[in-house]
């Protein structure tokens, strides 16, 4: 282990521990886009299928989402933060093959983690005693390219912050063929007026649609959007000899669902509500445990 210097925008350099080799630094790396690049490229090369990096990405923002109700703020280039108001909790940089993961403890956070420090790795523990803490709290990077990495820095982002998302009610929930709920949908023709007029405004700075009158019954239903020309999700199951994506391995998948390629690590910036109602909606499993 070595300690490297890392540069941030808005603050002085700070020092932090890597693994030996594995730079941290700030500089976006002119090979990649974070937007479309081989990182982020939703499985499209591999028929549907994420590349381990890509289910890095895909499970970082099914888990922040899923348990927080933040915003997320995007430089357009190499960063996304995960803010409640003006504190961060989380901060990803995407680099060419890996993801940096920043969080920065607080006393209490501190004194959270040292009295679960034996749960840790040698390489959490590791960068967790070789960044230095400062009067904001002690900085620390860490590298992730896998899932089993990944599941570490999501008790570290619980010790940081615990969950905030209150999930919807599955009471009265109408699942679509291709796993989404239905009932959380704009478009959706049982669903309450009050709550459809709280979604169409995130919805609306989403996608910059102002036209959402569409209504669809749900899959089963004679006035489903698609009954006449089969959505993905069900043109893919079909060719599966499936009568639902559920039933399949390899669900949920990003080539079916409507917007689970938006469950990716990016570097947008789209408030609360944006993702509550843009996204979560259409996302298989979001607000159930898989």
């Amino acid at each position: 282990m070595i300690a490297v210097i890392h540069q941030f925008d808005d603050v002085e350099e700070k020092w932090v521990l890597a693994p030996e080799g594995m730079s941290f630094s700030r500089g976006r790396n002119p090979e990649v886009d974070p937007l479309s690049g081989a990182i982020l490229s939703l499985g499209d090369q591999n028929g549907g299928t994420m590349t381990p990096l890509e289910q890095v990405s895909h499970e970082t923002m099914t888990f922040m989402r899923g348990k927080y109700c933040l915003n997320e703020v995007g430089n357009g280039k190499d960063e996304l933060k995960f803010r409640q108001g003006k504190r961060t909790i989380l901060t990803v940089y995407v680099r060419e093959n890996r993801f940096d993961f920043l969080l920065i403890f607080g006393k209490k956070e501190r004194e959270a983690f040292e009295a679960r420090r034996e749960e840790f790795s040698p390489l959490v523990t590791g960068i967790y005693d070789g960044a230095k803490t400062y009067h904001d709290g002690k900085w620390m990077m860490f590298p992730v390219t896998t899932l089993e990495q990944l599941e570490e820095l999501k008790e570290l982002i619980l010790i940081k912050k615990k969950p905030n998302r209150k999930p919807f009610s599955k009471e009265g929930a109408v699942y679509g063929q291709c796993g989404q709920r239905c009932d959380l949908c704009v478009h959706y023709i049982g669903q309450d007026e009050a709550r459809r007029q709280e979604m169409i405004p995130p919805l609306t700075r989403m996608y910059g649609i102002t036209d959402w009158s569409m209504r669809c019954g749900g899959c089963k239903s004679s006035t489903c959007y698609c009954k006449d020309a089969p959505c993905p999700a069900k043109a893919c199951a079909a060719e599966r000899g499936l009568v639902q994506c559920r039933d399949c391995p390899e669900h949920p998948c990003i080539r079916a669902a409507t917007s689970d390629h938006l469950s990716m690590i990016h570097t947008e910036s789209h408030d609360a509500a944006e993702i509550t109602w843009g996204i979560l909606p259409y996302v298989p499993y979001q607000y159930e445990e898989r």
